[in-house]
């Protein structure tokens, strides 16, 4: 049984360079250059600046061991500078490059889904369970070297599971599925474990925050009975930009942070990278309030991905329907607004509740004054179901703040985290000194189609661009958003590179990948239907891809 007040998951203490993290250690919050890890001085200016910005971890792309060389070159200027930021190799496909970073840098992330394994080709491949054993051996086999040398040197490893890279062997085990990405990650740390290197640390990413949730709580679960309690680095992968990808980012991790799991984050957006760490401090430090709040009575017994409450139907809320989004303006795209809200009943979430007050039709807004909001609404649904009132509940949160990005991040922890754990029959998004009142709906449309439960707009796959990205992404994506808006039917891929293209965006209608220098690669769905077009005659290309499969809509 789990309880409803906020306590930090422990863990072991991993040294990563000079900044550790895990057990006592505060949250930390990282991001990764988009510059050309060859191109040193570039490289070295935009690690200073994510270092001035706050980032306690920086992470550089090593395609090849030219790339790690230059790590070291940047490592050793940014110390020589005075910034002791530790310094991350992202490795994939080349295990050389993995070896070489480690001599040189404080962390080395490879990725199960290509270190070992071929490139993902999306075939089913059939293994005996003695051939599959043998496929274990060789990742053993490859993990040695890289052990060796981090021992030696005292460096740190990061397992980095992507949801779009996971290999043809496992998806055709466990198939694309949360128990595949746990699998993946359990194989190489039984390795780490059973050689006796414990500075590692995990994370299982996902573009769809949903999935995200589901296999990080799968892995917590699968580490513990195994007696392992590694920290966790967690991260919503090609989240987007602008309101989208901090709502939907503040969703995805906050969900996590409020279980207590999580002891380093990365922001992921398709903007300037400094850009992701105010918003990855926000996260941290809204979470940290709830430190010491009142205690919550009560205990839970959560699965990784909770169904949605059991509510009764009353009209339109409850029971099988869409939860719905109540806003306190009139003429907003919202189900209601607070004038016809207020027949209902209000109840905060730590008063005494009334059974006679509830009738068949009552519909109950839900708030609390506890810090810990989440927690606070979601025992109050329990005790509502103990005294069998199964209402609807609209979850009403109310914030003083005046600035765009804390109320995006505030509503996706608190919002988010209920409607993740199948508590919301509805959203309602109060800020009083807000100065755009509209858009306030707007983002509780946005919180509910990140957790899956409701399409109102286009959903975008964007990735926040590395050194592997060979065109302009930022500019990209608004070229795309401006074409593709109206879409609401649709969900598009923008992706830097080939690395986690396919399979990052795998549930996208579409994708645009870059494919190399100017060029640009056009998908449906996992198919690529077009190679290498020039990238000024990409975005044509892939609106008349969309109207030749009959999915365009006239603005």
């Amino acid at each position: 049984m789990a309880s409803y007040n906020y306590r930090r998951r422990p863990t072991v203490t991993v040294n990563v360079g000079s900044t550790p993290m895990g057990s006592d250690y505060p949250i930390r919050i990282q991001s990764m250059t988009n510059t050309t890890t060859t191109d040193v001085e570039a490289s070295l200016r935009q690690v200073l600046q994510l270092a001035e910005a706050g980032a306690e971890y920086v992470r550089l792309t090593a395609q090849g061991t030219k790339e790690a060389d230059s790590i070291g070159q940047i490592r050793q200027l940014a110390r020589e500078r005075g910034c002791q930021v530790p310094l991350v190799a992202d490795i994939h496909f080349n295990r050389a490059a993995a070896l070489a970073a480690a001599r040189v840098t404080d962390k080395v992330r490879i990725n199960p889904g290509n270190f070992v394994d071929a490139a993902r080709t999306f075939r089913h491949l059939e293994y005996t369970d003695a051939e599959y054993a043998d496929e274990l051996g060789k990742i053993r086999e490859a993990l040695l070297p890289l052990i060796d040398i981090c021992k030696a040197e005292h460096r740190a490893v990061r397992i980095g599971v992507n949801h779009g890279s996971l290999s043809d062997r496992i998806m055709s085990r466990y198939g694309d599925t949360p128990a595949g990405m746990v699998e993946s990650a359990m194989e190489f740390l039984r390795v780490f474990v059973a050689e006796n290197f414990l500075d590692v640390v995990i994370s299982i990413k996902a573009s769809n925050a949903k999935v995200m949730v589901e296999t990080v709580r799968r892995l917590v679960v699968a580490m513990d009975a195994e007696d392992m309690h590694f920290p966790l680095h967690l991260g919503v992968t090609e989240a987007g930009d602008g309101a989208t990808g901090r709502l939907k980012s503040a969703t995805g991790i906050g969900t996590l942070l409020s279980d207590g799991i999580g002891d380093t984050i990365r922001v992921s957006l398709s903007e300037d990278p400094v850009a992701e760490l105010p918003v990855a401090r926000k996260i941290v430090d809204y979470i940290a309030t709830r430190q010491g709040h009142r205690p919550i009575g009560g205990e839970c017994s959560r699965e990784p991905l909770p169904p949605r409450r059991r509510s009764r139907e009353v009209g339109i809320v409850g029971g099988n329907n869409q939860p719905i989004v109540v806003s306190d303006v009139e003429g907003t795209a919202a189900d209601f607004t607070a004038m016809r809200a207020a027949r209902w009943l209000h109840l905060d979430a730590e008063q005494d509740i009334d059974p006679d007050a509830i009738t068949d039709r009552t519909i109950i807004v839900a708030t609390t004054t506890n810090a810990n909001i989440p927690g606070a609404i979601e025992a109050l649904a329990k005790k509502l179901d103990s005294i069998g009132r199964n209402q609807p509940i609209i979850v009403h949160v109310t914030y003083p703040d005046t600035d765009a990005e804390w109320l995006q991040v505030k509503a996706g922890c608190d919002l988010g985290t209920l409607l993740m754990n199948g508590i919301a029959d509805g959203v309602w998004l109060s800020a009083p000194r807000y100065d755009r009142q509209a858009e306030l709906a707007e983002w509780a449309f946005t919180l509910l189609q990140a957790a899956r439960l409701r399409t109102t707009a286009t959903e975008y796959i964007s990735c926040p661009s590395c050194g592997r990205t060979l065109f302009d992404l930022q500019g990209t994506v608004k070229e795309i958003k401006a074409a593709t808006s109206h879409l609401t039917h649709l969900k598009i891929g923008i992706m830097g590179c080939i690395v986690n293209g396919p399979g990052e965006m795998a549930d996208a209608d579409y994708g645009y990948v870059g494919a190399g220098p100017g060029r640009i690669s056009l998908y449906k769905g996992k198919q690529c239907v077009e190679k290498n077009i020039e990238q000024q005659l990409a975005i044509p290309h892939l609106i008349a891809l969309i109207k030749a499969h009959g999915d365009w809509r006239d603005p």
